[in-house]
């Protein structure tokens, strides 16, 4: 019997790494996370997001931060690399979707959802520390006067959010116990509404994975393994089906030259990359050799949620739209529309230079003539607040942000090709039908809102210049199916045509959610891991 370094090993640390090496552990599982990343602390997080080199990932570049920006031709696609994934710097905003999401899509009729997903939902709640916004902030309040003075006040609510927000009546910043896990998990602090949570909580209230999952699965003995690369994953003894077990390469992820490889094997191997991470090392192993036989279905149907990224700002404003958390409250425009309200900490202004004039028009290269006309009416009528307006300083004390998700269904594909100006070496690219860079429906919110609020619209440069919408809810390309020829996974995560290989992250969903997509993605993990015995049992 061929003897493994470890039971697993899971490739990324993200909600459905984390959640994975939490259950497996205490399955009885001896289980090792590869990370990327860096380990990230509350003395070592950036004060705010002009740290470039401390924010942005580019390791080729020098840059070792957690947030990626990517830019293809038909999206940007924000997304983290760190230990605990994308929860150091996501919003924290844990919706459930509506239910018809489970009936729309490749694993419609794969499963009761309707009665197996509230259990789950329910449980991740409950890890994840999901409760009401309790320190709403003037964003909030601008939102619903907006809300109100475009006829949908009714919908306004205060967001769920993974917030730790201590008891009435005490200081924020006030430091507990463990509030979440009868004393096992790590003392906390109270939020402080201070607006960093996508810069990173530097104070310990952010419910972030490496404070519950992965805090617990390290906890019993799970080895967590960060700033290592995965090259390669390729079956052991030359059984092609992984029968018994994998060997998985690793490089350290910032050297630039002598990149030393180290070998670990397994018997199983659960891929949690994100959606994007996945996707880029499932190509790399089908077309070169390791694993050839995952499905042809790799990388089509990838889904942004239809998003849209706009905003309303007002220059010279006494109140500070920076306080509060992250994402503090949203609202419905319409059945498909879904509006939240989204701030940055005082002082991070780095991300205000993708965002101008609020501009309308058709899509592609005549909106760029109308956004010049836009702003040059704009400096005739306001000179002076026309040109703050479009400054990075004080946008995050005098901006509310707009994400805008829908739930109508659309999607790109992901092919592994060879650029044209890197010919040397294939990248991910997208191809098919555009996805919705210009949601008239959202726009028309924001020019009302601004027009009775007293502010100024916002669009994001890269829907203007180049009709390419930006999101941060990159999901599918490794979906779920009832067979090869449908999803790249079946119904329980496993990879088709493969034993003891898994998918377990943001890949894996095969249907626009509407809502932020991390509480959905820990819950289906709870579920992947479900089917999994006791390594006792097994």
């Amino acid at each position: 019997m061929t003897q493994h370094d470890y039971d697993y090993v899971i490739v990324g640390s993200g909600f459905g790494g984390s959640v994975s090496a939490c259950r497996l552990s205490e399955k009885g599982y001896k289980v090792a996370v590869l990370e990327q990343g860096r380990r990230w602390t509350q003395d070592n997080l950036p004060r705010s997001n002009w740290r470039i080199r401390d924010y942005l990932w580019r390791p080729f570049l020098g840059l070792r931060g957690f947030l990626s920006l990517r830019l293809f031709r038909h999206v940007m696609i924000l997304h983290g690399n760190a230990v605990g994934g994308g929860s150091i710097t996501y919003a924290q905003t844990l919706l459930v979707p509506p239910q018809k999401v489970w009936h729309n899509g490749n694993w419609a009729g794969l499963d009761d959802w309707d009665a197996q997903m509230p259990g789950h939902y329910a449980t991740a709640q409950r890890m994840l520390g999901v409760t009401e916004n309790r320190r709403p902030g003037p964003a909030d309040a601008r939102l619903k006067q907006m809300a109100d003075a475009t006829g949908v006040g009714d919908s306004f609510y205060y967001t769920r959010v993974g917030v730790f927000f201590g008891k009435d009546g005490d200081a924020p910043g006030t430091e507990y116990p463990d509030p979440y896990f009868d004393g096992e998990g790590p003392t906390r602090k109270s939020c402080l509404g201070c607006g960093g949570c996508m810069v990173g909580c530097r104070h310990g209230a952010k419910n972030t994975l490496d404070q519950n999952y992965l805090y617990l699965a390290e906890k019993r003995g799970t080895t967590v393994q960060a700033e290592t690369r995965v090259v390669d994953v390729r079956p052991l003894n030359d059984k092609a089906d992984g029968s018994d077990g994998y060997e998985i390469l690793t490089e350290p992820t910032f050297a630039r030259f002598f990149r030393k490889r180290s070998r670990v094997t397994a018997r199983n191997v659960v891929f949690a990359a994100s959606s994007l991470g996945t996707q880029e090392l499932l190509f790399k192993l089908k077309t070169g050799g390791s694993l050839p036989n995952i499905s042809d279905d790799l990388g089509r149907r990838v889904r942004t949620n239809a998003e849209s990224i706009l905003g309303v700002r007002y220059p010279g404003t006494g109140d500070d739209m920076s306080k509060g958390v992250a994402i503090g409250s949203g609202i419905y425009i319409d059945e498909h529309t879904h509006i939240e309200a989204v701030r940055y900490p005082e002082g991070s202004n780095l991300l205000a230079g993708l965002f101008t004039i609020l501009t309308g028009g058709r899509p592609g290269f005549t909106r760029v003539f109308v956004w010049l006309w836009t702003m040059f009416g704009l400096l005739l009528r306001h000179p002076l607040r026309g040109f703050k307006a479009i400054l990075p300083y004080r946008a995050s004390s005098e901006s509310v942000i707009f994400l805008v998700m829908q739930t109508l269904d659309g999607h790109l594909d992901m092919r592994w090709t060879r650029p044209w100006y890197w010919p040397f070496a294939k990248t991910l690219s997208t191809h098919g039908k555009r996805i919705p860079t210009f949601i008239p429906e959202a726009n028309a919110f924001t020019e009302k809102a601004a027009k009775a609020t007293g502010g100024i619209g916002l669009s994001t440069i890269t829907e203007i210049l180049f009709n390419v919408p930006m999101t941060a809810h990159c999901m599918g390309g490794c979906a779920m199916g009832a067979t090869p020829e449908q999803g790249v996974i079946d119904a329980q995560n496993r990879v088709f045509n493969y034993r003891n290989l898994y998918v377990v992250d943001g890949s894996m969903l095969a249907a626009n959610l509407g809502v932020n997509p991390s509480l959905t993605i820990t819950a289906l993990a709870e579920r992947a891991m479900s089917f999994i015995p006791d390594k006792a049992a097994a």
